[in-house]
């Protein structure tokens, strides 16, 4: 175990980066297709293809999920993911052509480097190309680039938030792995220690209380088992626990706050039964939520300086 969304089977993380400018992509590659589910919690989310993993819909395999920069500007980056895919005859089966299916999220990081640049379609190409299963970088990198929290008094006492992942073993062997980019504006709390360990500085030394608005925090979370497209959609509910654990406060009017979810187990996996199902979609989305937690943590560990903007120091 690495401790990152690469311990899943299927699972490839690539990043693009632009450090100039402050932003960056990052794409998660399912080798195989997977069961998606999503939840948005934010009241004001930049998303692409999320209401198609919502149980009613009719597709169900996810190729690739794409975490961005650039605010909506970032969400073109997606269109790169799937000529990355279609190149690869990849993507669900419409009779005259593969579609790729690619949700995608953005946080907001215009104000950080240069609000010009953003990840665009090539960015999200060159994401695919640098996707592997080795360990996943972390900090200031793909879409946690100009990642930033902590601007209650404004960007002089910010501090750099990033991209960070986690994974763990549940005693059944089941994996469930997180990868997150984490821009907020409130304080990142360590859920073990409940003290801040990254938010808005105060000019006399410290921290202080945060503004209540303005978080916004992207996540997937993924998991070996095999999930139903009802029971992925809860697994995402469960997981934003995490956030409400390790960011204080969440789920905002003003956030952008979105986790999709990734079930890649076979089929000979699903519950026997009605009860043994919900057993495994409850304990999984548990895991989920404190794996998601831990991500955000070393997500703020992993930052350095950039820019200016200080990062955590431990």
């Amino acid at each position: 175990m690495r401790d990152d969304i690469t311990d899943i089977p299927n699972i490839r993380v690539g990043h693009d980066t632009n450090l100039e400018a402050g932003t960056g992509c990052t794409v998660i590659i399912c080798d195989a297709p997977a069961i998606g589910g999503v939840d948005v919690r934010g009241g004001a989310p930049a998303t692409r293809e999320t209401d198609l993993l919502r149980p009613l819909h009719m597709v169900e395999e996810v190729h690739a999920i794409l975490l961005t920069g650039g605010s909506a500007f970032g969400l073109d980056a997606a269109s790169g993911v799937m000529r990355y895919l279609a190149e690869r005859n990849i993507g669900f089966d419409v009779g005259v052509a593969k579609v790729p299916i690619v949700p995608a999220a953005a946080i907001f990081d215009l104000g950080f480097g240069s609000a010009s640049v953003r990840p665009d379609a090539d960015a999200g190409y060159r994401a695919c190309v640098q996707a592997t299963s080795d360990p996943v970088a972390q900090g200031n990198i793909g879409a946690g680039t100009g990642a930033t929290v902590g601007k209650l008094l404004g960007p002089g006492f910010m501090m750099k938030g990033g991209l960070g992942s986690a994974s763990m073993r549940m005693d059944d062997g089941t994996l469930v792995g997180a990868i997150v980019a984490v821009n907020a504006l409130g304080d990142i709390i360590d859920p073990q220690t409940q003290q801040v360990i990254a938010g808005t500085r105060n000019p006399l030394g410290g921290f202080i209380a945060s503004n209540p608005f303005g978080n916004t925090t992207i996540a997937v979370v993924a998991t070996s088992a095999s999930l139903s497209k009802d029971s992925a959609n809860k697994v995402a509910q469960m997981a934003h626990d995490g956030l409400a654990q390790a960011i204080r406060p969440a789920h905002t009017m003003f956030d952008g706050d979105t986790v999709f979810a990734l079930a890649l187990g076979t089929a000979s996996q699903v519950g026997t039964t009605q009860a043994t199902a919900a057993l495994q979609v409850s304990i999984i989305g548990a895991a989920a939520a404190t794996t998601l937690a831990r991500a955000i943590i070393r997500a703020v560990r992993n930052a350095t300086e950039l820019h200016g903007v200080p990062a955590a120091h431990f």
